[in-house]
């Protein structure tokens, strides 16, 4: 791609489209970028553009902002049917997400992994076990670094692994993985996709690229979900080789457990032995799909058992992912703000087995939080509403006189914590997974965790 003198927008200035904007300046394009927030909102990133000769639009879109560009990259937070992106296409005009500007520009091979949840454990641990493997490794995408920022480092044996959303693979034209994950398929962000089906085929989309190949070398790879009816379903939608992981079951080619082991076998019918379950330093049975998803990138993208038994094992929680906060009284306190969805809150609750006081709210995503009953019956003690959402949650969760647990409106998080402390036992667990968006109260998911950790290690409650 060649972009020197072309004119370039760049529409949302989240981390991704200044990245995109900077980028795009340093290859010679006229760069503007254009946002619907303030000037003030936008006051720590609008200096750095303007000192790279970057015109800048805030306050919205212009009417004539959109005509006359050789190319439009889109942040993910950027709707692709907006209306002025509509009339850009209808007008012949290329529109492009910033993963996608990154494709024309990384040459190394790219593992990229997507999913409902999962995706920053699996993405981070992939990463971490290429490393280890001996390969130059440079993790990205929407984990928080960038894509596009990679490609300055990037060489062509470098291994980028990626981890994208639905809204970025929206955006796609040639972004070619040479092993595509697809950890799993739950409804999500219907707030945008509308409906569960769109959301599905917008997942689907990291395939769409791939290559068949009689050689591991010449083909692509697909690694899907056997114990995600959905994501099973996909396998129909890759020409690459589909590798298989499961906790439930045996599979034909991929990543299973049997007898408490994990093993892998490859497309010649030939297994071998990973390493133990009980070796996994994370709680729960998603982090063990997590696991089986990148023992399987892992070892498709060469690296020993050994190593990537070593990189599982030294593997720290990533934050705000179910994440140890503190002891207090007796108590323990975990931070997922990153659960942004029910599916996500489910496998939080699934971590514990009862006693849990559960922090829910945020912006809604168009989610049904009545599948969340029968966890809230079986494990949970209170729950404490915060944010927008917190009215729709209480008409759709079991209270205490149905059978379910007390339903406390806390409005805040900072509420919600006091309050769950002055009640909790010792022994009990108090959860931060409210699956929902943050930007209701916080800036973010990331925002949102810190306030929580803040506040939780800030209590002074009396309690030894």
């Amino acid at each position: 791609m060649d972009l020197k003198g072309k004119r370039v927008l760049v529409v949302g200035l989240g981390k991704s489209g200044v990245a995109s904007a900077l980028f795009l300046k340093a290859q010679g394009a006229q760069v503007t970028v254009s946002d619907t927030k303030s000037g003030d909102e936008l006051r720590n990133e609008i200096p750095v553009l303007l000192d790279h000769g970057i015109t800048v639009e805030t306050g919205g879109h212009g009417d004539r902002t959109f005509r006359g560009q050789d190319l439009i990259v889109v942040s993910p937070g950027v709707p692709v049917d907006a209306p002025p992106l509509v009339q850009a296409r209808a007008l012949g005009e290329a529109v492009i997400g910033e993963v996608e500007l990154a494709a024309q520009f990384l040459h190394g091979p790219i593992v990229a992994i997507t999913g409902s949840n999962g995706k920053t454990t699996t993405t981070t641990l992939t990463g971490e076990i290429m490393t280890a493997g001996g390969f130059p490794t440079l993790v990205g995408g929407n984990i928080g670094t960038p894509a596009i920022s990679l490609a300055e480092r990037a060489q062509p044996e470098t291994v980028i692994v990626l981890e994208v959303s639905s809204f970025q693979l929206e955006t796609i034209r040639t972004f070619r993985p040479k092993v595509a994950v697809v950890l799993n398929v739950t409804p999500d962000h219907l707030d945008r996709h509308r409906t569960f089906e769109v959301y599905v085929d917008a997942k689907a989309r990291i395939f769409e690229n791939q290559r068949s190949g009689k050689n591991p070398e010449d083909g692509d790879f697909a690694v899907l979900n056997a114990d995600d009816p959905t994501c099973a379903s996909m396998a129909s939608r890759t020409r690459a080789q589909v590798y298989w992981f499961s906790r439930q079951k045996e599979v034909q080619q991929g990543a299973w457990v049997r007898d408490g082991n994990i093993l892998f076998r490859d497309a010649k019918g030939q297994h071998r032995e990973i390493m133990q379950v009980s070796e996994i330093p994370l709680k729960g049975a998603h982090n063990l799909e997590n696991v089986l998803a990148a023992v399987c990138a892992g070892t498709l993208m060469g690296c020993a058992p050994e190593k990537i038994r070593q990189a599982v094992h030294d593997f720290k929680a990533v934050e705000h992912r179910l994440e140890f906060v503190a002891t207090i009284g007796g108590v323990d306190y975990y931070n997922d703000s990153k659960a942004t969805n029910v599916d996500a809150t489910i496998k939080a609750l699934e971590s514990f087995p009862a006693n849990i006081h559960l922090i829910l709210g945020g912006k809604d995503k168009g989610s049904d939080y009545s599948v969340l009953n029968d966890l809230l019956r079986q494990r949970v003690k209170r729950v404490y509403t915060i944010g927008a959402a917190a009215t729709k949650i209480e008409s759709q969760i079991v209270a205490s006189k149905s059978g379910g647990p007390e339903v406390v409106h806390a409005e805040t998080l900072e509420n919600a914590i006091r309050k769950a402390n002055s009640v909790a036992k010792p022994g009990d667990v108090v959860l931060l997974a409210p699956a929902c968006a943050s930007f209701d109260q916080f800036r973010n998911y990331e925002h949102r965790g810190q306030m929580f950790k803040e506040i939780v290690k800030a209590l002074t409650t009396g309690k030894s």
